[in-house]
């Protein structure tokens, strides 16, 4: 069974690599895929955070990495004839964001939600923290250990 794991990622968080693992441990393959957001601003490119995130998954045979910058996430599935889509949630507003997108792609394509909740050590984290805590030189417990000094993004998934 393949699924797909969307976000921005940018940049990808101790968070999304947690997601990734559990979700590789569960579905014969996982793609992890960079989605463009007209509502976010990226801070890093996307051949970057594809590099970034390639680098973050090499010891996870099951998993690969790829992007769609055009349409809808259900256009994504239905091509690469994927059924369930990978959402990491950190908590009830997480869910409350998620769960009309969820309702939607069920209706549009079939495709089901598979919630995955954060690692409560994790759940603090989000890419909009990583970044203002890198534009203040801050690093929370080495978040951006792979990032250069001032490094960071917009909210990820």
């Amino acid at each position: 069974m393949r699924a797909l794991f969307p976000g921005s990622f940018d940049p990808v968080t101790q968070g999304h690599q947690d997601v990734l693992r559990r979700a590789a441990l569960l579905f014969d393959e996982v793609v992890v895929c960079v989605m463009f957001n007209s509502n976010k601003t990226g801070r890093f490119p996307i051949v970057e955070r594809l590099g970034r995130l390639r680098a973050a998954v090499t010891d996870l045979s099951n998993v690969t990495v790829d992007s769609h910058t055009g349409g809808l996430l259900v256009d994504y599935c239905r091509r690469a004839g994927i059924d369930i889509v990978i959402r990491g949630v950190r908590g009830v507003p997480d869910l409350d964001y998620e769960m009309p997108m969820a309702r939607m792609s069920h209706e549009l394509a079939g495709v089901e939600t598979f919630f995955i909740p954060a690692d409560p050590a994790l759940a603090h984290v989000s890419s909009t923290l990583v970044d203002a805590m890198s534009q203040q030189d801050r690093v929370p417990n080495d978040d951006l250990s792979e990032l250069p000094a001032g490094g960071g993004g917009s909210e990820g998934s």
